[in-house]
């Protein structure tokens, strides 16, 4: 297992590299660039600068999330083969630094999605939070008005002012784009993508939809263990692979985090994994909680149980942590509740090591 940290650079991250490398056990930097408008193709100047921030530091830089996708990909316009073209440029200059592991996604017009960013706890800390009745309650005519998805300056992935502006075209042009056109999409990219990974030795890495399920009446494809299969066997390569987030699979209940693991994992098809907590609070609503097992729904010593079980040695990230001890910035990327999760999924991992080897 390799310890990573998200960074988001030194222009929107309140958290340093200088802080990340004190972290126990963090050896490497997940980062991207944040400046490159999505379907052009990553400058090679850019890249090897950032590469070079993360190296002065100490640290390396292997894992890249996100090379997002051009809608017109996801939509299957004419004008995805343009894009295409320049996400396999991409890719190319990513592996002349080194770059093994592509983490993205492809969820419609949003990102990742949450009704609160700064949802106070009992203990005085603050997470984000999900209400599937606020979500029902959402008209996306009048979306950029109604969505509260704004804290400390800072928007969820897919809500940046601009975007928001563009809504009512998105939303017109995914209204003929189903589950079965969607995943027709994704077949399509991926049988022009992977040929491009195995020449320069790049897996990408799909992560789960988040949450799991269809909102805003837009389809969702990455949910659970058919969509994951179905998924790995649109083109059969240890390259087309998948970022296993235990919190977005874990957002519904009837996912088995851990025996997902263990089938996908065990074939070498996971060579990233975001690992968190949330905790269920019925109707399809949860929150982010701290880490450890006791605190969400999640059992997280299992979950790297069965990472251990199949001899995972890919790249690990803590996701998603609380806002504890007056910490502002990011929504769920402070320092402080991820650098305790370094530390408990680290524990984790040295007692599940050390007992495997006392009974072998």
């Amino acid at each position: 297992m390799q310890m990573t940290f998200r960074w988001f650079g030194e222009e929107d991250d309140k958290v340093t590299l200088d802080q990340i490398r004190q972290i126990p056990n963090v050896k490497g930097i997940v980062g991207a660039l944040y400046d490159v408008p999505v379907g052009e193709v990553w400058p090679v100047e850019k890249i090897a600068r950032l590469k070079n921030q993360v190296e002065t530091a100490g640290m390396t830089l292997e894992v890249i999330e996100s090379v997002n996708i051009h809608d017109d990909i996801k939509i299957g316009l004419p004008s995805r083969d343009k894009y295409i073209e320049n996400y396999q440029q991409t890719i190319r200059n990513l592996a002349g630094f080194g770059i093994k592991v592509i983490c993205y996604n492809f969820m419609p017009i949003f990102d990742w999605v949450r009704t609160e960013l700064a949802r106070e706890l009992p203990d005085g800390s603050t997470t984000m939070g999900y209400d599937q009745f606020i979500v029902d309650g959402i008209d996306p005519v009048n979306m950029a008005k109604s969505v509260a998805g704004d804290s400390n300056g800072y928007v969820m992935p897919g809500w940046e002012p601009e975007r928001m502006a563009q809504l009512t075209d998105l939303f017109e042009k995914y209204a003929g784009v189903d589950e079965q056109k969607l995943s027709e999409n994704l077949r399509y990219f991926l049988e022009r993508i992977i040929p491009v990974c195995e020449e320069n030795d790049v897996k990408m890495a799909l992560h789960p939809d988040d949450p799991p399920r269809s909102i805003f009446g837009l389809p969702r494809i990455v949910t659970n263990f058919a969509d994951l299969k179905k998924i790995i066997e649109m083109v059969d390569s240890p390259y087309n692979a998948l970022t296993l987030c235990t919190g977005s699979l874990g957002e519904n209940p009837e996912n088995d985090v851990p025996a997902l693991i263990r089938y996908f994992a065990g074939r070498d098809r996971v060579p990233f994994a975001h690992v968190r907590n949330i905790k269920h609070l019925g109707n399809g609503n949860f929150e982010e909680s701290a880490h450890l097992s006791e605190m969400g729904s999640l059992d997280l010593y299992e979950i790297m149980q069965a990472f251990h079980e199949v001899g995972f040695d890919g790249y690990v990230r803590p996701d998603h942590g609380r806002m504890i001890w007056g910490e502002t910035g990011r929504p769920g990327y402070g320092l402080y509740d991820r650098a305790i999760g370094v530390a408990y999924l680290t524990g984790l991992w040295e007692a599940i090591d050390k007992g495997a080897k006392a009974a072998a």
